[in-house]
This record gives structure tokens, sequence and C-alpha cells, in this order.
């Protein structure tokens, strides 16, 4: 189930929480709140932001061989 969390604290800040979604497809679904909210002060990823971001990581390896004529 998808949920947004918002705290809404008495200096005017508003912390929102998102639960649920998969991947960065939450900065789609709350793009056009924060947009009304304002100043956008911090960002923190949480497991599910990296569920299904996959690392690719490609291994060259060079190999030079010279042989001596000793």
């Amino acid at each position: 189930m998808e949920t947004l969390e918002f705290i809404i604290y008495p200096d005017g800040r508003v912390q929102e929480k998102v639960t649920g979604i998969i991947g960065a497809s939450c900065a789609e679904v709350t793009a056009a709140i924060e947009a009304q909210l304002g100043l956008v002060l911090n960002h923190e990823p949480t497991s599910e932001f990296f569920a299904t971001q996959q690392v690719q990581q490609s291994a060259v390896a060079n190999a030079q061989t010279s042989f001596s004529d000793w």
C-alpha cells in the first residue's frame, strides 16, 4: 500500500515520508505536493528507493604481454 505521511512542525517545516513506492517513482508522486509546499531542504532515500535500481558493473581487463629474446 502506498502512503504519504506529513509532519508539520510549529516553525512551518514539513516532513514528508513516502512508503510503499519502489524506486525513484516516488519523486513523480510527490513533485506537485513539494512544489506547493515550497523549498525542499533535504531528501533522504529509503531502502525502497534502492530496491529496483540495479547496479551495473563492467570490468575491463587489459593484458599486455611482451617477450624478451634474452
